[in-house]
């Protein structure tokens, strides 16, 4: 289910940080002085020709009655220059600004997906991944549009605004006086009902970012939603969401408007009143036509830019918004961080791993421990199997071995290094993870099992196929091993997926192999082949297996029996089923009487 935004967290954090936050985008503007002083000289270039312009026509009017007429020809030829200066410093501007942004926004793009790549699963319990994607790409579009335009055209506005005000009192100082009394009544409404835009652009931001987080839901459950004919639920759902998005959207739209039908009446009544007071003061001698023209082209320069200011101002609220979202990205906390000066891995790695005093409640459920109290040694080489109920806290011992999770209390070990002293993606790589539900990638057959190494020959692939019983099925696909699977494997049945996900730890080739359920998908052959391929596996490095069905464990050198995050009871499977204890009644609910002795 999508989160809810609360308004009043939302309305929190724009007071707190308002546009201020788009001063973090300055670290990826950094690296492109350059391109950012280019386009900047662009933009002062054609903000000056803008001003320049007036000039001209005033020198026009003012001897449009002159008998030479050379001059008005001067005067025209040096409009047609302003003209090409202003056209060759609007195309440069335009190209610059427009390269930096893409460059820009590309960098956070990566940035974020950087950041977020390598957060341990706590930071996905509070965040969905479909918001996470709504960030790189709405947020970023935004920021984009941002600055490969608004900030351009608000920044050369700004220039107009202060260089024709400048040159207005130059012109005329009394009705440069006139309409600097309008002014105020400008700002007031700019800056009242831009905090509410504020407040209304980042409340349809997070509701975006729901909408696309509830439909990557629905669809990548698709099949269970169609299965349990939920169709008519998730379009009611996912609609519910996209109308309250287009709500706070038509609210924020309809502020915009507001502010910009305020603005531009207020500045162009003021803009009306100034050339009627200029038109008196022609009649009375007190100025001439030309110097009256120019004042008035300067004024209809200055009104278009406030007025372009204040429509750019709902964007720049916009983007404040969006940076903000993608800054809580980049700042966010990981539960899980490497120390600052790791320990080396052990080498070679041994595969002996100890729990010692292991307490562990999932962020999400804080008040349940899934691990307590738990004391476990497994030497090198060992063949482990995890049995118990569900709950019991078995899966939670495969992902504190793998450090997804840190301990509460207590710490766990690889050949005596604890787990939090070591860099993770150093240890990591000495660990093979076939989990319940296979990860299968939109490539290839080959492409999926090679992930387990990527600088594995297609010799070596076909290899660890083999040994997971999966060369057969795979060589009889269109294209054999480079048949495209679809995504998430949509293409293949469950225990294909299950061989592919045993192929690739079999390739990785790593001292200690995880198996949280991995024969769960397959048929009984597959089963029988596979697990042989495991025994021989687990001959040589340390084995943890997670399972339900006791047959695939009947062989592990030792057996843990979990309940409610505490091993109850350990030994081999005899013995276990001579205690009677809950190991012996649950495989006397799996087995015959024969077969459980």
């Amino acid at each position: 289910m999508a989160r809810t935004p609360k308004a009043a967290d939302l309305q929190d954090r724009e007071k707190s940080k308002r546009l201020g936050i788009l001063a973090e985008l300055w670290p990826f503007l950094r690296p492109y002085r350059p391109l950012l002083t280019g386009a900047i000289l662009a933009l002062v270039l054609t903000a000056s020709v803008a001003l320049v312009l007036p000039l001209a026509v005033r020198r026009v009017v003012d001897n449009f009655a002159a008998e030479d007429g050379a001059i008005l020809d001067q005067y025209f030829g040096a409009a047609l220059l302003i003209a090409a200066l202003l056209a060759v410093g609007t195309g440069l501007r335009y190209m610059l600004v427009t390269r930096l942004g893409e460059r820009v926004v590309a960098d956070i793009r990566k940035a974020v997906f950087d950041r977020v790549i390598a957060m341990s699963p706590a930071f996905f319990e509070r965040l969905m991944t479909g918001e996470v994607l709504s960030r790189i790409t709405t947020d970023t579009t935004l920021i984009l549009s941002v600055i490969s335009s608004s900030v351009s055209i608000a920044l050369r506005n700004l220039l107009i605004f202060l260089g024709g005000m400048g040159l207005m009192l130059i012109t005329s100082p009394k009705l440069t006086g006139m309409v600097l009394l309008i002014v105020p009544l400008v700002i007031v409404p700019i800056l009242t009902l831009g905090r509410r835009m504020r407040i209304l652009s980042r409340e349809n931001q997070d509701w975006i970012a729901n909408s696309s987080g509830n439909a990557s839901e629905a669809l990548l459950s698709v099949q269970t939603v169609q299965a349990f004919t939920h169709e008519g639920e998730s379009r009611a759902r996912f609609a519910d969401v996209t109308e309250r998005s287009h709500d706070a959207a038509r609210r924020r739209i309809n502020t915009r408007a507001l502010m910009t039908v305020i603005v531009i009446f207020l500045v162009f009544s003021g803009v009306v009143g100034v050339l009627w007071m200029g038109a008196r003061d022609v009649r009375a001698g007190g100025m001439s036509a030309g110097s009256l023209v120019q004042f008035v082209i300067y004024s209809v320069m200055v009104a278009g830019a406030v007025a372009a200011l204040s429509e750019i101002w709902g964007e720049l609220q916009r983007a404040a918004g969006a940076t903000e979202r993608l800054v809580e990205l980049l700042q966010a906390d990981d539960p899980v961080t490497d120390p600052s000066a790791p320990k080396p891995v052990p080498r070679p790695v041994k595969g002996a791993i100890d729990f010692e005093g292991v307490r562990f409640a999932y962020p999400s459920r804080p008040g349940t421990l899934a691990l307590d109290d738990l004391n476990l040694s497994i030497k090198a080489g060992e063949t482990v199997a995890l049995v118990g109920p569900s709950g019991a806290g078995k899966t939670s011992v495969i992902q504190m071995i793998q450090r997804f999770y840190d301990p509460d209390e207590g710490r766990v070990t690889l050949d005596g290094v604890a787990l939090s002293e070591m860099a993770r993606h150093d240890f990591r790589r000495d660990l093979a993870l076939v989990p319940q539900d296979p990860v299968i990638f939109a490539a290839s057959a080959r492409d999926n099992i090679r992930f387990g190494r990527l600088d594995a020959t297609d010799a070596e692939v076909e290899e660890a196929a083999r040994a997971a019983a999966a060369y057969d099925f795979i060589s009889a696909l269109p294209d054999g091993f480079d048949t495209y699977v679809g995504e998430r494997g949509v293409m293949l049945s469950g225990g294909q997926k299950q061989r592919i996900a045993i192929a690739r730890a079999i390739l990785r080739d790593a001292a200690v192999l995880l198996l949280d359920e991995a024969t769960s998908s397959l048929d009984a052959e597959s089963e029988r082949a596979v697990q042989h391929a495991v025994d021989a596996m687990a001959r040589t490095r340390t084995t943890i297996i997670v399972a339900h069905r006791l047959a695939t464990v009947k062989k592990a050198d030792r057996i843990i029996v979990m309940d409610q995050g505490r091993i109850v009871a350990q030994g081999t499977h005899d013995s276990l089923v001579s205690e009677n204890g809950l190991y012996a009644r649950l495989a006397r609910l799996q087995f015959t009487d024969g077969e459980v002795a």
